[in-house]
């Protein structure tokens, strides 16, 4: 007889007789990667990373650089969760605990693309951003069920490109004249999450990952005794340094920036973007240097010294908030350094008030009243629908995106602003006033076609004519 043949025999042999251990329920079991492998969700996830992924890594290899290992980043990101798809079908379905440990490997990927994006900002920082907040997709894995807090598999993987399209779109704007590459690589990253990675979960996972009722069991890891030659703590003598910070998928998290309490592994993942390790220093504004004050004596006044070795995370008005009043109007006030403040528990009848925010994004998932952003620097704004106005007042620096549909959007007195404008929204209002440098991008003809900046006249002519004053505005180049 062929020895080929023999050895599938005796290969199903072995499957017949761990059947049979495991009490004969005739539900075969993946025992070792190969069978697993094999399964036709595991094939169409590497052809996923083949198709997908690889159109990134060859855009990424064009350009170089920061890109090209933010590209490999997301190349070990995918293949961390092939790995774990693996192991699903090998795993019986763990507990919170012991689904943070199963989870860990994904985890060390997203951390380590996260920590990219701290400290000195570089040129390809949207590159780096687009990337890191991407990767919060592949949390989709970590859905049990409709009690978990998290969005079902497929609306996860929507809502979390959401806010990396944000960083995104500024790629495809920068580069559009520039570097094809560029334009490239921001095009197949979305490609790779929409369809593609939806379009996977749609049709394998829809309902979530699918456990193994026999496979083995998971559980955490556990806490480690101190050495027994450890010394002891001496009275007096420094206290040993805390331990590092639990893992974002430990079922000890932090409290999530979400604008309701969540539960489960959904609080887990919305401090998926770690908090950088710049946090607590404080940037040295121009009207702090020596050089620059009026009275170019040195000395700091008791009341400015305390301002500025203050934490940085509360502005000189009051403390951060992000909270729902009397059931009607959100206020998110003094938010400094968030980039991932969400507001998703909203209705049309609801109001959002932003003030005195910097370096933020906030991110508003659902129809609401009308939205105000009043007195806030380098802040980021993405949102969906608003039935009356979108409002820009006192600011510096805002950049916002409406996905949806706008009325009425108002710029006044602010310097500095990017509007982003899906095809639902073309058709709004915008006023503006006392404002400079006002920039609407709309999208292009097709699907694959540019987006379209429109700088907004900030001067204007006024001539006399018939006993009335006639008023033009001055031509912009880049209209």
């Amino acid at each position: 007889m062929d020895e080929k043949l023999i050895q599938r025999l005796e290969a199903a042999v072995s499957r017949l007789e761990a059947i049979s251990v495991r009490g004969g329920s005739g539900v075969e079991s993946f025992d070792d990667g190969a069978d697993a492998a094999s399964d036709p969700s595991i094939k169409a996830y590497d052809d996923l990373m083949s198709q997908y992924v690889g159109r990134v890594s060859a855009a990424a290899e064009k350009i170089g650089g920061q890109v090209l290992d933010a590209t490999k980043i997301v190349e070990q990101a995918f293949s961390a969760q092939k790995e774990l798809l693996v192991k699903v079908k090998q795993t019986q379905k763990p507990d919170l605990a012991g689904l943070a440990e199963f989870l860990k490997p994904l985890n060390e990927v997203i951390m380590k693309a996260n920590a990219m994006t701290e400290g000195r900002r570089s040129d390809f920082f949207n590159h780096l951003k687009s990337a890191a907040d991407s990767l919060t997709a592949l949390a989709w894995i970590a859905y049990t069920g409709k009690d978990c807090g998290m969005s079902m598999p497929i609306a996860h993987v929507e809502e979390s490109w959401q806010m990396a399209e944000f960083y995104s779109n500024k790629i495809l704007v920068e580069y559009r004249s520039k570097d094809p590459n560029h334009v490239e690589w921001a095009r197949a990253l979305k490609e790779l999450y929409l369809p593609g990675l939806r379009d996977y979960v749609k049709s394998h996972y829809p309902l979530g990952p699918v456990w193994s009722a026999t496979g083995k069991t998971v559980t955490s890891a556990p806490a480690k005794a101190p050495s027994p030659t450890a010394p002891a703590h001496k009275p007096g003598a420094p206290a040993p340094p805390p331990p590092p910070p639990s893992s974002l998928f430990s079922s000890e998290y932090s409290q999530a920036s979400s604008s309701r309490p969540k539960e489960g592994m959904a609080a887990v993942f919305q401090e998926i973007s770690s908090k950088p390790v710049t946090a607590g220093l404080r940037k040295v504004t121009a009207d702090m240097k020596t050089k620059n004050r009026a009275d170019r004596s040195g000395v700091v006044a008791a009341g400015e010294k305390e301002s500025r070795t203050s934490s940085p995370s509360f502005s000189k008005a009051g403390p951060p908030k992000l909270e729902l009043q009397m059931g009607r109007k959100w206020v998110v006030e003094n938010q400094i350094g968030r980039k991932n403040l969400v507001i998703d528990d909203c209705d049309a009848k609801q109001s959002v008030y932003v003030f005195g925010c910097k370096d933020s994004v906030l991110q508003i998932q659902g129809k609401v009243n009308n939205i105000t952003i009043d007195k806030c620097t380098k802040m980021g704004v993405v949102f969906k629908d608003v039935v009356a106005a979108f409002e820009i007042v006192n600011c510096n620096g805002v950049e916002a995106q409406c996905q949806g549909s706008a009325p009425t959007i108002s710029v006044d007195n602010t310097g500095g602003c990017q509007l982003y404008l899906s095809q639902d929204s073309l058709g709004a209002s915008i006023t503006t006033a006392k404002s400079s440098e006002i920039n609407v991008l709309v999208p292009g003809a097709g699907p694959d076609s540019d987006w379209a900046e429109h700088a907004l006249p900030q001067q204007f002519v006024h001539t006399y004519k018939d006993g009335h004053f006639e008023t033009t505005p001055v031509s912009h180049s880049g209209g």
